[in-house]
């Protein structure tokens, strides 16, 4: 690993491509025009075949190493696969589909997942409208699915975030095994926020924003839809839900994220 260049500590990034080309011609772009982004490498991961990406004069000003998968992988085994060998002291994984146009998140996010008890650290997203997404959320359980949906109860507990931009140090990734390969598609994030919490961590909030696109394909595609569901009855039915469920009820809503103060 060559050595980081910036005064802020090496930060490894890792994007998962499933045909998104263009994306994430766009986000590494974002990257190089941040300069002193604090990212020192970035792992892209193809799950399957697509045109190369155009490198610019003068080459990326990070370690960039792209991986070829023979057959398809989930969202968990993707990023576990590239950051097994992570020696960077922080970990970040990304969606192809963020765009970083609203300024440098990585010193905010490196500060945020330093503060005492951190176990992972998030911006801000909002969509291309410019509002902020509901990113944060309760877990789901399928009374609280059943009110979102019909009566479009708002949320107020964060007791999760989505994994469209994380940043964990290297110590609470491995220390919880990263992400769990057992969900292909859907609630990985859930259930990896879930064991950071059973394991002492928290969650924080960085003075940092971001666009995310969130396509929500579950929405739109049937086949995604039924993995969401199968997902959702494998979170159900786990350890891990269940082990948390009384812990989440004991934490007030102000203790389930921590802000800057």
């Amino acid at each position: 690993m060559l050595p980081s260049p910036h005064p802020y500590p090496a930060i490894v990034l890792s994007v998962v491509s499933h045909g998104h080309r263009d994306m994430v011609q766009r986000l590494l772009e974002d990257l190089a025009r941040l300069g002193d982004a604090g990212v020192s490498r970035v792992v892209l991961t193809l799950n399957q075949p697509e045109p190369p990406l155009q490198t610019p004069e003068g080459g990326w000003p990070f370690v960039l190493e792209i991986r070829h998968n023979p057959a398809p992988l989930g969202f968990s085994a993707n990023h576990n696969a590239a950051l097994a060998d992570a020696s960077e002291p922080f970990v970040c994984i990304v969606n192809p589909d963020v765009v970083l146009r609203k300024g440098n998140p990585f010193p905010a996010l490196v500060e945020a997942a330093r503060r005492p008890g951190a176990g992972l650290a998030y911006p801000t997203q909002l969509d291309e409208t410019g509002a902020v997404q509901d990113s944060e959320r309760e877990v789901p359980t399928p009374w609280s699915l059943l009110l979102r949906y019909t009566v479009r109860r708002r949320e107020t507990r964060a007791e999760w975030v989505n994994g469209a931009m994380w940043m964990l140090p290297a110590d609470a990734w491995r220390s919880i095994g990263g992400l769990n390969p057992a969900y292909f598609m859907y609630c990985e994030d859930v259930d990896l926020c879930l064991r950071l919490r059973l394991a002492g961590f928290t969650l924080a909030r960085a003075d940092a924003v971001v666009e995310h696109a969130g396509q929500r394909a579950s929405h739109r595609r049937m086949r995604h839809a039924l993995w969401h569901i199968r997902s959702l009855l494998q979170l159900w039915t786990s350890a891990v839900f269940w082990r948390s469920r009384p812990l989440l009820r004991r934490l007030p809503a102000a203790a389930l994220t921590m802000t800057k103060q």
